[in-house]
Formats: structure tokens, C-alpha cells, sequence
């Protein structure tokens, strides 16, 4: 367990934790490969060319009301 000094502190932390674990430690359940290498092999695999690689591009999906969202949200 970490003791974060505040929210900023503990979200830079658990980011970094998830992408260590994600793109650079090796996980044996996974034959010593990565979950995004493995994730990465799958959507390419049969799909060739067609497949869409949606972390490449983690900002194109918002995790929070666009901000028209928000100002219909706000006028009601």
C-alpha cells in the first residue's frame, strides 16, 4: 500500500503502476508477453488491416459529458 499525499499524487501513481504493468511487465498466465502485446495480436490477428487500435488514440473516448452535454446538463 502507498500513502498518497493527495488525488493528483495518487491518479499520476496508479497510471503509472497500470502502464508498467500493461506495456512492460511480462505476465506469465500470458506466456511471458505483455497484455497490450497480446491484446494487440488479437486485434490485428484476423482482422488484418481492419482492425482499430483504440490505444492508439485513448483520447478520441471521453470519459466525461462533451461540453454540450455539459451546458444542457447545466441549463436544466
Amino acid at each position: 500500500m502507498k500513502g498518497y499525499a493527495d488525488g493528483r499524487e495518487a491518479h499520476a501513481g496508479i497510471v503509472s503502476w497500470f502502464a508498467f504493468c500493461n506495456m512492460r511487465r511480462p505476465h506469465q498466465g500470458l506466456d511471458k508477453r505483455t497484455p497490450v502485446a497480446v491484446w494487440r495480436d488479437g486485434t490485428t490477428g484476423a482482422l488484418g488491416e481492419g482492425a482499430v487500435d483504440m490505444m492508439d488514440n485513448t483520447r478520441a473516448s471521453p470519459t466525461c459529458p462533451q461540453q454540450q452535454q455539459q451546458q444542457q446538463l447545466s441549463a436544466a
